[in-house]
């Protein structure tokens, strides 16, 4: 793929790195999915709190809000926690508010 250049010289588009930071946590996320699907990996596969909390977006006193209140099912282990990823996905999908 060649770089657009325009009147002969290359063309840069300058964006907040706000932007720039959403934009490679997306195609991280993507990359994750892809990868999830290449391994067939089940939706009902456990991740870590961590993991989850980063997917949702949310700080760590919210996610533990969220637990702490049962929002999202979840398994511990000690000081380990874990969620199942169709857990956390429909979560996703029950807070879902459509366009109008």
């Amino acid at each position: 793929m060649q770089p657009q250049q325009a009147g002969g010289q290359l063309s840069m588009v300058v964006i907040p790195q706000v932007v720039w930071e959403k934009v490679l946590s997306a195609l991280d996320d993507l990359q994750h999915a892809k990868d999830m699907i290449v391994a067939g990996k089940p939706a009902d596969e456990w991740i870590e709190s961590n993991e989850a909390r980063k997917k949702l977006g949310v700080c760590q006193k919210t996610w533990q809000t969220y637990r702490d209140r049962r929002l999202i099912p979840f398994s511990q282990f000690g000081r380990k926690i874990y969620v199942k990823r169709s857990d956390l996905n429909a979560f996703m999908e029950n807070h879902y508010i459509a366009a109008k």
